[in-house]
């Protein structure tokens, strides 16, 4: 709403011009760089999966969605992340499946 230069009303006050400001650092936040994806996925070739990781990998070869997603809730704490990892998990399943 544009101000009116009128004292009372739901547009009141003086007439300005908005300003063109620079956006903020915490606008970036949750991207990610190429550089920290290039650090995570050396780290991931280095130190492998986790046991629980290499258990949900198991589940998920044999097709137990459902118990993966339950697993994977009780270890992470929220259905979110839960599936979030199990999108990972499954898609690193495919592509070894593929890779033979």
């Amino acid at each position: 709403m544009v101000a009116t230069g009128i004292a009372v009303g739901k547009n009141k006050g003086h007439v300005t011009t908005k300003r063109e400001l620079a956006p903020r650092p915490a606008s970036r936040k949750g991207r990610k760089s190429k550089h920290t994806t290039f650090v995570r996925k050396l780290v991931r070739e280095v130190t492998g999966y986790t046991p629980y990781e290499k258990r949900c990998m198991e589940l998920l070869k044999i097709g137990k969605e459902k118990r993966v997603l339950r697993f994977l809730n009780d270890r992470l704490g929220s259905i979110r992340r839960a599936k979030a990892k199990r999108e990972e998990l499954s898609e690193i399943v495919r592509t070894l499946r593929f890779a033979k």
